[in-house]
């Protein structure tokens, strides 16, 4: 029998996470507290590109920070690469925190502009305390297509799609066993999505990650993502295979998420 912890990078089990409800907030006393993750369980095996997908409110970017521990859960478990890190102080966390890695839905917003792009994707590297830092942001351009002279540049003088590939490099310099895609195609043209979604899968096989990539829209996770967690208020109401999941959705709101996708062909049906 294998092992089943060797095999998968994550293992989450029982995941609670709550958050104070500021729009219930008394003007005198704490704010309520509000459920948003509800006993979630599922594993995340070595190598694979999950998608995680759901309405806005389900959880799932929620989920995706609590995966990198930007939020403790509440309760129940996660366990990276067999280490229960639920709720592990930051100093602890430090030296992990360059094994999963982060990308931003909004590059601009993440990427400071006062710093030229070889600055900004050597950065963490210096962090972390990792040699030679700007021989690694410039291979890391590599990985991403983008010539080594954007090293000199900032990030306005960058197209969308160009911004989003400064983030995949910075999160791929370090060297990390998992990253975690939040949204990162939404606001790019069918084309610059295309050649992200390319990149990322790319960069799966050559660099041996593992990701979640979190989207509200199903054509993009079918595209990238070998298996599919649906979301809806905070719960798992699938996690399927992806050709399993189109050829046969169990879920009546997975079969409501397919109905919204609008097909090239109107007699179209996904199969």
């Amino acid at each position: 029998m294998p092992d089943t912890l060797a095999a998968n990078l994550y293992e989450i089990a029982n995941l609670r996470l709550s958050l104070a409800d500021m729009t219930r907030k008394p003007l005198i006393g704490a704010a309520p507290r509000l459920e948003i993750l509800k006993g979630l369980t599922f594993s995340i095996p070595k190598g694979e590109i999950l998608g995680i997908v759901g309405g806005s409110g389900s959880g799932k970017s929620t989920l995706g920070r609590a995966l990198v521990r930007l939020l403790e859960p509440s309760a129940g478990s996660i366990r990276f690469d067999g280490q229960d890190i639920t709720h592990l102080p930051e100093a602890a966390l430090r030296p992990l925190r360059r094994r999963f890695q982060m990308i931003f839905q909004d590059p601009m917003s993440s990427l400071n502009p006062r710093h030229r792009v070889g600055q900004i994707i050597a950065a963490p590297l210096r962090l972390h305390g990792l040699s030679n830092p700007k021989l690694r942001a410039l291979e890391a351009l590599d990985h991403v297509g983008l010539p080594r002279n954007f090293a000199a540049r900032y990030p306005h003088e960058l197209s969308g799609g160009q911004r989003q590939r400064i983030g995949i490099a910075r999160a791929i310099a370090l060297q990390p066993d998992f990253i975690l895609a939040d949204e990162i195609v939404s606001g790019l043209d069918v084309s610059s999505q295309a050649q992200i979604l390319n990149l990322l899968e790319t960069l799966v096989k050559d660099l041996g990650l593992t990701l979640a990539f979190i989207s509200h829209d199903l054509s993009v996770i079918r595209r990238l993502c070998t298996r599919i967690l649906v979301l809806h208020h905070g719960q798992i109401v699938e996690n399927a295979a992806t050709a399993d999941l189109f050829a046969n959705p169990q879920a009546a709101y997975t079969r409501d998420l397919l109905d919204a996708i609008p097909l090239p062909d109107p007699n179209q049906v996904w199969a």
